[in-house]
């Protein structure tokens, strides 16, 4: 069975409309890129990581979901670093850092369902100019969500199953089958989607 990301809970970022945290989320985005003082950064960057780690979910779950991605945030850190010098890795690092412990955040206190249909109305004005299908992009962000601890609970399988067997740990070894299985998953998604008439339904609805 496949795990989500939502977790169930009675904190403010619960509480929060959809459009709220994605507005939030924006916002600090675009803020934060502006400021280069670790020192302002430094407030931000913890105040984001207690609003996360605060939700409720297992240290070591809250920990898995955020892992991956400081590691490459380190990998950007350590070239700034070589680059630029030791305040601006630390403000990379800080910045970073930050929004992604406030988008872990709203991922894990808002339901699929919610982001679908918000970032569906949302949308609804490019979809009226033709620029884009807001119903179908809603689709695609929701199942993106949906299937990360999928993809994440195959990768540990495949890691246990080379410990396993002695094999060594190597990139092509865990990430070939890794890519090989999730486009299969994807094929089988998108036929379910297609005999379920989705697409026509939307199309139809909308004429």
């Amino acid at each position: 069975m496949l795990k989500s990301l939502y977790v169930e809970g009675g904190t403010p970022f619960h509480r929060m409309s959809v459009r709220a945290k994605l507005l939030l989320l924006m916002a600090a985005g675009v803020v934060l890129f502006f400021i280069a003082s670790p020192l302002v950064l430094l407030p931000v960057f913890l105040f984001c990581a207690v609003a996360y780690f605060s939700l409720g979910l297992p240290l070591r779950d809250a920990l898995a979901r955020v892992a991956w991605i400081f590691f490459a945030i380190l990998i950007l850190a350590l070239a700034t670093f070589y680059f630029d010098g030791a305040r601006q890795a630390a403000a990379l690092t800080l910045r970073i850092g930050a929004v992604v412990f406030l988008a872990a955040a709203i991922t894990a206190t808002t339901a699929i369902s919610a982001f679908m249909d918000e970032i569906t109305v949302l949308l609804q004005p490019l979809e009226r100019a033709g620029i884009v299908r807001a119903a179908d992009v809603g689709l695609a962000l929701a199942l993106v969500i949906r299937f990360v601890p999928e993809i994440l609970d195959r990768y540990e399988n495949i890691r246990e199953a080379h410990r396993a067997r002695g094999l060594p740990m190597r990139p092509l070894t865990l990430f070939a089958p890794l890519i090989i299985l999730t486009l299969k998953d994807a094929d089988t998604i998108a036929m379910a989607i297609d005999a379920r008439g989705f697409r026509r339904q939307e199309s139809s609805s909308s004429l």
